[in-house]
């Protein structure tokens, strides 16, 4: 059975290697996944910054937080 697509929020800052890591993870499933996500740096946005500065990085979806922190490929495909 195949999943349909699903779309999340990724919200990550430069410099952050918790977040490279979790963009990384993001690409390798997405190859063998239909996942898109967009990519908000919560430096340029306050209220981001705020929410999540000690969580990052955050993978979100209507507004609910699915993961956070150290994230790896299984915990992604969990998601879907």
């Amino acid at each position: 059975m195949r999943c349909s697509k699903m779309h999340v929020t990724f919200y990550t800052k430069p410099g952050c290697h918790l977040c490279d890591e979790a963009e990384l993870m993001l690409k390798l499933v997405q190859k063998d996944f239909p996942l898109t996500w967009t990519t908000v740096d919560i430096e340029t946005d306050d209220a981001s910054h705020e929410k999540y500065m000690l969580m990052i990085p955050v993978i979100e979806k209507d507004d609910e937080v699915l993961l956070f922190g150290s994230i790896g490929y299984a915990d992604i495909v969990e998601l879907l």
